[in-house]
């Protein structure tokens, strides 16, 4: 019964599929994307236009150069789809009541200006379908409890990073006799920094799916030759900044801020490219599920291929979605926690950065999105705690608390009105 269900309205779900799709990558556009590009349109280093473009380029070439070409039918191993094998049907309406909450529980975030987890938005409503349409035998709730745990670990990693690195910068540029000249003189190392850092997690994270098989050493390598051959293009870019006289009588350090500008433009395509090859793919995946249960006539696999296609779609409702509603969350992360510089906007993404490829190695569960705020958190306790806005980050908490389970909650409401209405 469930595979002519299948056969019947196999169309209608791809529709569906490919609507909520669209939906659920605006969302992550306009919520996640912005999120990454926050620091750098906050810092004023790139404007908003550029941060577009920037995030249209590097997130699709991130997705399709290192993304991967094959993607979990069942997210991160949450739920045991064992006992679906002979309803199919059930999983279709699964991944499309949970790419719709998902997408919308990111729209409202996304309108109140709140950074929350895309990757937590999906699992919760998965794991509200898994409850609602199989039982909650079928959620592996130690992955769950991981998840609850990465709400602690993910910030305090991020800002206790970002927190050193800004003493970093004050040690060595700010507070010397010269700090323009020592910003010229350090910028470089920053920078190679970026490279390496970037290029680490695109080997270890991005690479794994293709045939390109490196060993850790030879990924150390490679990631220091690229890092060694960003810095030398910002060597050339820093060297043309000049001292601007009259900017300094306003603000003491505005040429040294000057320096960091073109800095941050590095960080930002390399932002987008990592998030591009690490998360597009994910989330799209359950997209790519039931395009896959229904192009196979109704067999569920563990793995789904991913078509070009299904990237592309993804990489224009991003583009849609930073372009329309993104402006909300980047002026959370850019200016309502506190008042981000260049140097302080650099140093909260390089942190975010490092965070990010430190987690992959452990297998920590962390959230680029967590790890981002913490990060600007962090940038703002080097100047103190009346540095940062502590009403925003309570609004940004407590919308990491509900995030699970109101992706829950309109997840199983979408499965059970499918299920109602296709039987």
């Amino acid at each position: 019964m469930g595979v002519d269900i299948i056969s019947n309205y196999g169309t209608f779900f791809l529709v569906l599929a490919v609507l909520f799709g669209f939906y659920m990558t605006w969302g992550i556009g306009a919520n996640d994307v912005a999120n990454a590009m926050g620091t750098s349109v906050g810092s004023g280093a790139i404007t908003v236009g550029q941060a577009i473009l920037i995030a249209a380029v590097f997130e699709f070439a991130g997705a399709f150069i290192a993304g991967g070409h094959v993607t979990a039918t069942i997210r991160k191993g949450i739920i045991d789809a064992g006992p679906l094998a002979g309803h199919p049907e059930l999983l279709v309406y699964g991944m499309l009541a949970a790419l719709l909450a998902a997408a919308i529980w990111l729209m409202i975030a996304s309108t109140r200006g709140w950074p929350v987890s895309t990757t937590h938005s999906i699992v919760g409503a998965i794991v509200g379908f898994a409850v609602a349409g199989i039982g909650i035998d079928a959620v592996q709730w130690g992955k769950i409890g991981q998840i609850v745990a990465s709400w602690v670990v993910s910030p305090v990693l991020g800002g206790l990073l970002a927190f050193l690195l800004m003493l970093s910068i004050r040690r060595f540029i700010l507070n010397t006799e010269h700090p323009f000249e020592s910003a010229k003189r350090w910028g470089p190392f920053y920078v190679f920094l970026v490279g390496f850092i970037i290029a680490l997690v695109t080997l270890f994270k991005g690479l794994k799916h293709l045939d390109l098989t490196l060993s850790v050493g030879m990924s150390f390598v490679l990631a220091v030759g690229i890092g060694a051959a960003v810095a030398l293009v910002s060597w050339v870019l820093i060297r043309r900044v000049r001292i601007d006289a009259a900017a300094d009588r306003t603000f003491h350090y505005a040429s040294v801020e000057k320096v960091f500008a073109p800095m941050m433009i590095f960080t930002a395509c390399a932002m987008a490219f990592a998030h591009g090859s690490n998360d597009v793919a994910n989330g799209i995946g359950p997209m790519a599920a039931v395009v896959s249960i229904v192009k196979s006539g109704g067999e569920v696999a563990q793995k789904a291929e991913l078509p070009l296609w299904i990237l592309i779609l993804g990489g224009a409702g991003i583009v849609v979605g930073l372009g329309t509603l993104g402006y909300r969350v980047m002026r959370t992360i850019g200016t309502s926690i506190t008042e981000l510089t260049p140097s302080r906007g650099f140093c909260a993404t390089l942190a975010a950065a490092a965070t990010v490829v430190l987690a992959s190695r452990t297998g920590l569960p962390v959230s680029t999105t967590h790890i981002a705020v913490g990060a600007v958190i962090g940038v703002g306790l080097a100047r103190g705690i009346g540095a940062i806005d502590l009403r925003v980050i309570g609004g940004i908490v407590t919308s990491w608390l509900v995030t699970l389970p109101v992706g829950g909650i309109l997840a199983a409401l979408f499965f059970f009105i499918l299920k109602g209405v296709f039987g």
